[in-house]
């Protein structure tokens, strides 16, 4: 279900515990027109995880780093690596207010694979790993006009575009539960809106009463999915088939989803070498169609410039926009782009550091 939402206006006595949340949105909505979406993410699941040693146990086998969650953040982002260092799940993880319980958000295709993958690593400890199955509902609310990257990216205040980015850059404290609703920022950029996870019996007429906003139901807004690839973000299997991509290939630094800083955790070494040898030639980049695809491309297929040198290759796309893993110096130098015939463009994404020259990237500036 998509719900368009034309007015997003909080009561200030319900945001004070979302800071951010509330400078953010408030401050769109009363500036300019927007486009609010609350959309039910149906390819979406839960697992839950509870036991005193659940943080440390995670902290063994993502990307970031479970201390932001310990020292005060409300969620994050992270990647689970195979031995290789590629990656095998994309999630969310969210604190919950119980101690020593928390939320793993993940593709529901791939949520019986990764409680398999927690179980297998469990060993001894005494951790439950449920998966949530029809109980509970992933959502997301955001305004489908922030498309074009966060607002600071042009206000000069970011120039680390290129280099290795550390996670842990977000400020997402922000939590608000509601009669069984818990709402979080997305972790990953602040474009993305809000995450909300709420009981299956719970209907959107219901959520919609907690963001205080105007609804008109409609099938011709544009769904979450087309709104991350016109981001160029990446997200569940469809785009991060399991054992294919690498970490900084799929910008999970620039997401705020790697700590370099960290313990050991399984597939490390590899992304630990890039960060020191600071050198990633290739990213995930968005691109746009210059008219509506009349087919359908295979995963891998190659996008050449206009001497016919291959300089990316196809990752996904939904109507005009999609993703593509990219040579980052010789698409910025391309002057034309096409697959199979058909013509496209393909841009940095603004929510990316600024100011990049070349490909080669330095680890040694944070």
């Amino acid at each position: 279900m998509i719900v368009r939402l034309k007015r997003f206006v909080l009561p200030l006595c319900k945001l004070d515990k979302l800071g951010k949340i509330q400078k953010q949105y408030v401050r769109y909505g009363s500036l300019q027109s927007s486009a609010k979406v609350l959309e039910h993410l149906k390819t979406k699941s839960l697992l839950r995880i509870r036991g005193k040693e659940t943080s440390d146990f995670l902290q063994g086998l993502i990307t970031n780093d479970m201390k932001h969650l310990n020292e005060g953040a409300a969620n994050l982002y992270a990647l689970f690596l195979n031995i290789k260092g590629r990656v095998l799940y994309d999630v969310i993880v969210y604190k919950s207010q119980e101690d020593d319980v928390y939320y793993i958000e993940c593709d529901s295709e791939a949520v019986d694979s990764l409680q398999k993958h927690l179980k297998m690593y469990r060993i001894r400890k005494k951790i439950d790993i449920d998966t949530l199955g029809d109980s509970m509902n992933v959502w997301v609310f955001f305004d489908s006009t922030q498309y074009s990257g966060d607002k600071n990216a042009d206000s000069g205040e970011q120039k680390l575009e290129g280099f290795i980015f550390p996670c842990g850059s977000l400020n997402n404290k922000s939590r608000k539960v509601i009669n069984n609703i818990m709402m979080y920022e997305d972790p990953r950029l602040s474009n993305l809106g809000i995450r909300i996870l709420a009981e299956s019996n719970i209907e959107s007429n219901e959520i919609r009463k907690h963001l205080n906003s105007d609804v008109l139901v409609s099938n011709s807004i544009l769904s979450y999915k087309t709104f991350r690839y016109k981001l160029g973000v990446p997200e569940g299997v469809e785009d991060l088939p399991p054992g294919k991509p690498l970490p900084l290939e799929v910008n999970c630094d620039y997401l705020h989803g790697i700590s370099f800083h960290k313990g050991c955790y399984i597939g490390q070494e590899l992304t630990a070498r890039t960060y020191h040898t600071g050198v990633v030639r290739k990213r995930l980049m968005p691109l746009l169609f210059e008219e509506l695809p009349t087919k359908s491309f295979s995963y891998d297929e190659k996008i050449v410039d206009e001497s016919g040198n291959a300089v990316g290759k196809f990752r996904g796309n939904e109507k005009e926009y999609g993703l593509a893993l990219m040579r980052i110096a010789e698409t910025l130098k391309a002057k034309s782009l096409t697959i199979s015939d058909h013509k496209l463009n393909v841009s940095k994404p603004l929510w990316w550091p600024q100011d990049l020259q070349q490909q080669s990237v330095s680890a040694n500036k944070k």
